[in-house]
C-alpha cells in the first residue's frame, strides 16, 4: 500500500494555497501580473517555511501553457510535470552535494540553449550557500546577464554565507517563521479534510513543537496520527512529545502563588516520575505566566486552546502582578542557565526556589529568622534608608573628591506613616503590623475609614488597584487580627483617600529629606571651594540622603 506523507500531499500548488508569507506572495503576484519578473530570486529562511515550494510555484507560473500568469491552471502538461518533479526545463540542483566548480561549469554550459518544452529554463539551486568560492565566481557573470529565456531561483537557510556580489544580483525575499496559530489552523484544516479525529489542544502542542516550520508541523502531525492509532488528541500529543499534562503546569503556578517552599519542592519531586524535559517544563511555565499576565492586563482575554479563561482568572487573582513578572523572568533565565547546573532537575528546583527567594521582602526566608527580619526591615524602609549614596558622582569636571555628600536621615527608623505618625493613626498601625512585600504595599496605599466591630473599612488609592489580590487581602486581614487581638475582616472602597496614606507620607518625607540633603551639600564649604577654584558642576540628581 502506497502512502504519501502529509507534507508532500498538502504541499501548496499555487499562491492561493500558500500559508503565511504574504509579503512574498504579494510581490511575486504583482510582478507576474505586470510582466516585470526579475531574472534572479533569492529566497531565505529557516527550514520548512516554503522556500522551494514558492520557487516551484513561480516556475509553474512562468511555464503554464495558458501563459505567464499568477494563477497557473494546474491541469496542463507543464503544470502537472512540475508538480510531479519531471519537468525537463526545471533544473533542480542541491548545492550541498554539488559544491565543486566543475559541477557549476557543467550546469552553466547548457544555459545558452533554448528550453526544450517550456517558455523559460528555470534553475532552482537549493542551499546555495554551500557552493564553493570558485563556484560562486563561475556563476556570477551568468547570474548578472543571463539569456532572456533563463530564470535563476536560489534558496538558502544561511544567507550570511552567500557573497555580497551574488546578493546584489538577486531580488531577495526573507521568509518568516510561521506563528503557531497559523500552523495550528492549517493542521486542523488538513485533519478535517482527512477525516481524522482530533482536539484543538493536541494540534496546538504540535504547532508549538514545529517552531515556526510548517513542514516540521506536518511531519509531527504524521507521527502523532501513527502514535495515536489514527487520532490526534492532547494526551497522545503530550505522550509523543514528552510534555507534562497541563494540570501539572497549572499546579506549579498555584504552588508559586501559595509561596510555600516546602510544598513547592514536594510538587517538583512528584514530577520526577514523569521523567520530564525540565527545559521544556520551564518553557511551558513561562508560557502560562504570559497568559496570566495578559489576563491581568486585558480582562477580556479569553485564553486559548491550552489554558481556559477560568484557569487564567484564578491564577490572575492569586498572583500579584509584580510577582508574576519576577517569576516569568526567573523562568526564562533559569532555562538559559539549565545547562550549567549539576543536572537538569537540580537546576529546575533551584529556579523555583529562586522565584520565591527573590520576591520583594524575601518571604521564602523562615518566618521570624534574623534574615527574614532584616529583609522585612529593608523592604519597609526603602532604598534611601539602606545607605544609597551618589556622592562620588556629585561633581563633574574636576576629578577631585567633592567632600561629604551625605546627610543624616532623620526618622530613618520610622514606620511608613512617617516619623510624625500619631499613635493610633493608620500610619502607626501599618508600621506595627507584621507585613512585608506586596501585603505591606497594599496596606501602605490605603487610608483607614473606620472600624465597626469586626469590620475594618479601608479606602484604596485607585491608582494602585493591581496590588489588591485575594492573597494579599488575607495577609493584611490576618496581620490586623493579630494587632487588634480579635478576628477582623476588611472592606475596601476604591476612592481617592481624603487622608494621607502611609505611602504618600513616606514619599513626602523622602522628598523633604532629599531637598534637605541637597541644600546641605550645596552649603558644604568643601563643595563651595571646588566650585570657586575649579569651576566644578554639582549634579543635584546624584545627591542622596544616607543613614
Amino acid at each position: 500500500m502506497s502512502y504519501t506523507a502529509l507534507a508532500r500531499k498538502w504541499r501548496p500548488k499555487n499562491f492561493s494555497e500558500l500559508v503565511g508569507q504574504e509579503h512574498v506572495r504579494r510581490a511575486l503576484v504583482n510582478a507576474l501580473k505586470s510582466g516585470r519578473v526579475h531574472h534572479a530570486f533569492l529566497f531565505t529562511g529557516t527550514r520548512g517555511v516554503g522556500k522551494t515550494t514558492i520557487a516551484r510555484i513561480l516556475a509553474k507560473c512562468l511555464n503554464c501553457e495558458t501563459g505567464v500568469t499568477a494563477e497557473p491552471c494546474g491541469v496542463c502538461a507543464s503544470c502537472r510535470d512540475i508538480d510531479a518533479g519531471r519537468f525537463v526545463d526545471l533544473i533542480e540542483v542541491d548545492a550541498a552535494s554539488r559544491t565543486k566548480v566543475d559541477d557549476t561549469r557543467e550546469l552553466l554550459d547548457n544555459v545558452q540553449y533554448m528550453p526544450a518544452r517550456g517558455r523559460y529554463k528555470v534553475y532552482l539551486i537549493d542551499e546555495v550557500h554551500m557552493l564553493s568560492t570558485h563556484s560562486f565566481n563561475a556563476l556570477l557573470k551568468t547570474l548578472e546577464e543571463p539569456p532572456p529565456h533563463v530564470k535563476f531561483l536560489l534558496a538558502t537557510t544561511d544567507p550570511q554565507k552567500v557573497p555580497v556580489t551574488v546578493l546584489s544580483r538577486c531580488l531577495q525575499f526573507n521568509l518568516k517563521r510561521l506563528p503557531a496559530g497559523e500552523i495550528a489552523a492549517h493542521l486542523e484544516s488538513i485533519l478535517r479534510h482527512e477525516g481524522i479525529a482530533h482536539d484543538a489542544a493536541g494540534v496546538r502542542l504540535v504547532a508549538q513543537a514545529a517552531d515556526g516550520s510548517m513542514r516540521d508541523g506536518l511531519s509531527l502531525l504524521d507521527q502523532l496520527i501513527a502514535f495515536g492509532a489514527g487520532q490526534a488528541g492532547e494526551a497522545e500529543a503530550r505522550a509523543m512529545l514528552g510534555t507534562l499534562a497541563r494540570d501539572q503546569v497549572v499546579r506549579l503556578a498555584e504552588l508559586l502563588a501559595e509561596q510555600q517552599p516546602a510544598a513547592l519542592m514536594r510538587g517538583a519531586h512528584e514530577l520526577e516520575q514523569f521523567a520530564p524535559d525540565y527545559a521544556q517544563l520551564l518553557d511551558e511555565l513561562a508560557g502560562l505566566l504570559v497568559r496570566v499576565a495578559l489576563r491581568q492586563a486585558l480582562p477580556d482575554y479569553q485564553g486559548d486552546e491550552l489554558f481556559a479563561a477560568e484557569v487564567l482568572e484564578r491564577l490572575a487573582r492569586a498572583l500579584a502582578p509584580e510577582d508574576l513578572q519576577l517569576f516569568y523572568q526567573t523562568a526564562i533565565t533559569g532555562n538559559r542557565d539549565l545547562a550549567l547546573a549539576p543536572d537538569p532537575r537540580t537546576g529546575f528546583e533551584m529556579t523555583l526556589l529562586r522565584m520565591l527567594a527573590f520576591r520583594p521582602g524575601g518571604e521564602a526566608a523562615a518566618p521570624g529568622s534574623a534574615r527574614s527580619s532584616a529583609m522585612d526591615e529593608s523592604a519597609r524602609l526603602g532604598p534611601a534608608a539602606r545607605g544609597e549614596t551618589a556622592a562620588s558622582r556629585a561633581t563633574a569636571g574636576t576629578g577631585a573628591a567633592p567632600g561629604n555628600a551625605s546627610t543624616s536621615r532623620p526618622g530613618a527608623d520610622a514606620p511608613p506613616g512617617g516619623a510624625a505618625a500619631a499613635p493610633g493613626s493608620w500610619g502607626a498601625i501599618v508600621g506595627a503590623l507584621e507585613l512585608s512585600g506586596a501585603a505591606r504595599q497594599l496596606a501602605s496605599h490605603c487610608a483607614l475609614l473606620g472600624r465597626q466591630g469586626a469590620v475594618v473599612r479601608l479606602a484604596l488609592d485607585p491608582h494602585h488597584q493591581l496590588v489588591r489580590t485575594p492573597v494579599q487581602e488575607e495577609k493584611l486581614a490576618q496581620a490586623l487580627s493579630r494587632y487588634y487581638g480579635e478576628p477582623v475582616r476588611l472592606e475596601f472602597v476604591s476612592v481617592a483617600p481624603e487622608a494621607e496614606t502611609p505611602a504618600q507620607a513616606q514619599q513626602r518625607l523622602s522628598q523633604q529629606e532629599l531637598a534637605s540633603a541637597r541644600r546641605a551639600f550645596e552649603a558644604d564649604p568643601g563643595v563651595q571651594g571646588l566650585r570657586e577654584r575649579f569651576g566644578a558642576t554639582v549634579l543635584p540628581e546624584t545627591v542622596r540622603p544616607v543613614k
